[in-house]
């Protein structure tokens, strides 16, 4: 995986992070630095753990799927990006206020980072150091959903909804570049 590649990676499994960080920082409705600094710890911490443990899957089943392990990963990578465009282009009226509690923040971060553990899996079929691409995740997760916290007063829903969208195209020209990578119908 190419610097550029983790890159694009790291910051698409944040978006979906970024997303819900904006609508806590709504829910706060003028959230300090501290704040926004612990949400985005949280998102980023969760999120850098779950590619681990979805590789850590895809590696245990590896032996059964190595002659078609291209074609899991651009699938599962696919229905995540479409999963995140179809996030995107969902119109929500008003962002819901709640009472910010820690376990309410977990289980949004848990429910966010699904998606890396599936991508993780995917990684366990192509040539990726997992370690680096979980530290990207949750490092970029972290800043993304900092920020998103942060702006989340200013910003509202709308920009949640673009992040995803995006977020679910670049998943996309991921999956289809390890399918192209992997099989001479692409390289023909």
């Amino acid at each position: 995986m190419t610097p550029i590649t983790l890159l694009f990676l790291a910051v698409s499994m944040s978006a979906d992070a970024f997303a819900a960080s904006i609508s806590k920082g709504a829910e706060l409705q003028k959230p300090r630095y501290r704040h926004a600094i612990s949400i985005g710890l949280v998102f980023g911490v969760i999120e850098a753990i779950t590619p681990v443990l979805g590789w850590v899957a895809g590696k245990a089943s590896q032996q059964y799927v190595q002659a078609w392990d291209h074609w899991v990963a651009f699938t599962l990578l696919t229905l995540i990006g479409l999963h995140m465009m179809h996030a995107g282009l969902k119109k929500e009226d008003k962002i819901e206020h709640r009472k910010q509690t820690l376990w309410l923040l977990v289980l949004t971060a848990t429910a966010t980072s699904i998606d890396a553990m599936a991508v993780g899996a995917s990684l366990a079929f192509v040539d990726a150091n997992i370690i680096a691409t979980s530290l990207a995740i949750g490092l970029a997760t972290t800043v993304m959903a900092s920020i998103g916290t942060f702006l989340g007063n200013k910003l509202g829903k709308f920009v949640g909804h673009w992040a995803e969208l995006i977020g679910g195209i670049v998943l996309i020209g991921i999956g289809l570049a390890v399918l192209a990578e992997h099989t001479a119908f692409f390289n023909a």
